[in-house]
């Protein structure tokens, strides 16, 4: 029997290399894995590496594989033995070590063995293209580019596309289209050094050292800023800097003071002299146990800067931090807070407007269009807002007038945008979004692909609008379809979602063909709003919590017998309410990355919209026409699953623990959901 051809394949076993293999694997793409013959290897170990990194994968924390059985379609081998194996494949993406001079090594070793229509990329996020395509022959110059994947790779949008010297225009819409097919956002950038999203992002976190310096700030007073306040991630500047590595994030340093001579902020790219000793320790992280943060038993110590030890965290309370918790919309958020006028508020600003003010100087450099660096920074580093959005946030001539008080200037680009009376880098809703392009000095279309749909786009179209409440609305999608969208905080259902799936049902059985459960949030939903049911318990109010449950009980019951199909688009949190929403429907297109499941045992109640009732007839209904079977373990399984409120890792999982059925469809990418 003939063995198996592989489509894609990966040069280099290590962290990242492994990861990206993994991530073909969960696409249903096989995937050959391929690293050195280790020195002095007996022949039964001379893919001893390859075969390293795939086990080393299966103990990932958090997981790379969506399922576990998709490594079977990875096969291990090595760069004498497997050469041949490459002839079939349709991509290869290297990932060796962050060397120019092995890169090209392998580049010439493998070249032979490459099909005349392979896509030829580089995990690098550093080297320059132009260097390495030196080594390849002009047949493959023009199918060479980078495809700089962010670790970890399952759960990290970012994709950065970057076109080597001789990259023709169908070679870059091919790794368009196969980092579309891995679920990724594709961000085009250009050959310097670190791209963009390193490039934009490590300036940022090597400028907060500089500020909590200038503003007396300790390390966890400015993680306590530079958070949620700030529209970061909760990781912050140092914690994140822990993750990432601190030797990591000093090389990615280093590279860019390297390589960036003209950069008019070279200077921020030069670590302390602390910081340097610091990782010299091997103090470099939480791979190390130890770098800004050190845990001691339950806990978490803080590097003090003065004595460069370990002590207890703070209390951290500033008056501008107060004035915004409330405040749940990330651009009101950061206008109120950088209006303050403490530290923490001059840090917030000094910190964003740097940010700013380098990625305006950046556009033509890195990536022609704002859109792209905005994106590379939420979908690369989990910003709420790219620089260029939180321009908009806070104002752009307000901003301009603010630096120019400061004596610093913006480029010129963004004067003469303001000069044509644009005073905004971005118009029109996610979906249908106009951003400002200095090269044709006006706002331009976004480029939409047409397997997008979004609610806010749909919504600009007053025609599509069929009803609407506080908590959710109905749309007319098109194509016979009815929408319904939940948009409460975090997507929970109160009973103006109830009220909506009771309405959505029958607009849906009266003038459509189908409706469909799906929302633009970060979640599906984070289950029943809790509060309002708790608040009702407290003042001893039973029949409104009688009322609302038998009220969700009878919305899910007609969603499940509805006349039309009803189809759910699950992502993210789906909890509680929104699982028996998902769950009651007739078929789920559900995205790989969610975490579903019945969750009310948590605090102490038990699912009361149906989700019980679709655990049972999950577990039994293939079973149950089985003569003399005995339901009752079946019946047990589902409550055990239940009791424990587990929650799955993905929608793979979730198919095991039978929130999801065998028929329900999973889509890697967000997008196309």
């Amino acid at each position: 029997m003939a063995e198996a051809t592989y489509t894609a394949a990966v040069i280099g076993a290590g962290v990242m290399g492994s990861a990206i293999a993994a991530h073909l694997s969960g696409a249903g793409i096989r995937t050959l894995l391929l690293d050195i013959v280790p020195k002095g290897a007996e022949p039964a170990q001379r893919s001893a590496l390859a075969q390293g990194g795939l086990e080393r994968l299966h103990k990932a924390k958090p997981a790379a594989f969506f399922e576990p059985e998709s490594a079977a379609l990875i096969r291990c081998g090595n760069l004498e033995d497997d050469l041949e194996r490459l002839r079939h494949c349709e991509l290869v993406i290297e990932a060796v070590v962050e060397r120019l001079d092995i890169k090209q090594a392998l580049f010439k070793k493998i070249a032979p063995f490459l099909n005349p229509d392979v896509l030829l990329a580089s995990n690098t996020s550093g080297l320059s293209l132009a260097a390495m395509s030196q080594a390849l022959p002009a047949t493959l110059q023009s199918r060479f580019c980078v495809l700089h994947f962010f670790n970890p790779v399952r759960y990290m949008r970012l994709l950065e596309v970057v076109a080597a010297p001789k990259t023709s225009p169908a070679a870059l819409q091919l790794a368009t289209h196969w980092g579309e097919r891995l679920g990724k956002g594709v961000v085009h950038g250009k050959d310097t050094a670190n791209f963009i999203a390193n490039r934009i992002g490590v300036h940022s976190m090597m400028k907060a050292l500089t500020l909590m310096t200038d503003e007396g700030l300790s390390v966890e007073e400015v993680d306590k800023v530079a958070g949620k306040p700030m529209g970061r991630p909760s990781s912050a500047a140092f914690r994140t800097a822990d993750l990432v590595g601190i030797d990591t994030f000093l090389h990615v340093a280093r590279n860019c003071y390297d390589a960036l001579p003209q950069d008019e902020d070279r200077k921020t790219f030069v670590a302390p002299k602390w910081l340097e000793e610091l990782a010299a320790a091997g103090r470099t992280g939480a791979k190390a146990g130890a770098g800004f943060y050190k845990k001691v038993g339950k806990d978490i110590l803080v590097l003090d800067l003065k004595t460069m030890d370990y002590r207890p965290q703070n209390k951290v309370r500033f008056e501008s931090l107060g004035a915004v918790r409330g405040l749940d919309e990330v651009g009101p958020r950061l206008k109120a807070l950088c209006a303050g006028d403490d530290a923490a508020a001059r840090f917030a600003w000094k910190s964003w407007s740097a940010s700013m003010l380098y990625a305006a100087h950046r556009l033509g450099e890195i990536a022609d269009e704002v859109l792209s660096i905005d994106r590379a920074m939420r979908w690369g580093f989990n910003w709420e807002l790219g620089p260029f959005e939180a321009w908009d946030a806070l104002g752009v001539r307000e901003v301009v007038e603010r630096l120019a008080k400061e004596g610093k200037q913006v480029p010129a680009w963004v004067n003469e945008m303001l000069a044509k009376g644009i005073d905004h880098f971005y118009a029109g809703p996610e979906g249908a979004k106009r951003f400002y392009d200095p090269r044709r000095g006006c706002l331009v279309e976004e480029n939409k692909s047409p397997q997008r749909l979004t609610f806010a786009a749909l919504q600009a179209e007053p025609r599509r609008q069929v009803a609407q409440n506080l908590s959710a609305s109905l749309i007319d999608v098109g194509d016979g379809c009815l929408a319904l969208e939940v948009h409460s905080k975090m997507n929970t259902v109160d009973d103006d979602v109830i009220a909506m799936l009771h309405r959505g049902v029958e607009e849906a059985e009266k003038n459509y063909s189908a409706l469909v459960l799906a929302n633009d949030g970060a979640h599906f939903g984070a289950g029943a709003n809790l509060m309002l049911i708790y608040m009702a318990a407290q003042q001893k109010s039973w029949e409104p919590i009688d009322s609302m449950i038998q009220q969700f009980q009878a919305a899910v019951q007609r969603l499940r017998y509805a006349k039309v199909p009803v189809v759910a688009a699950p992502f993210n949190y789906t909890f509680g309410g929104a699982a028996e929403i998902a769950m009651a429907a007739d078929a789920c297109q559900a995205h790989a990355e969610t975490y579903m499941g019945l969750v009310e045992v948590g605090v102490g109640l038990i699912p009361g919209g149906g989700g019980c009732l679709r655990m049972v007839e999950r577990f039994c209904g293939p079973v149950q026409d089985i003569d003399g079977l005995d339901l009752l373990p079946s019946v047990g399984a589902a409550s055990l699953t239940i009791a424990m409120a587990k929650v799955s890792t993905g929608a793979e999982e979730a198919r095991r623990l039978r929130y999801l059925l065998p028929h329900d469809g999973i889509s890697l990418n967000r997008d196309q959901l």
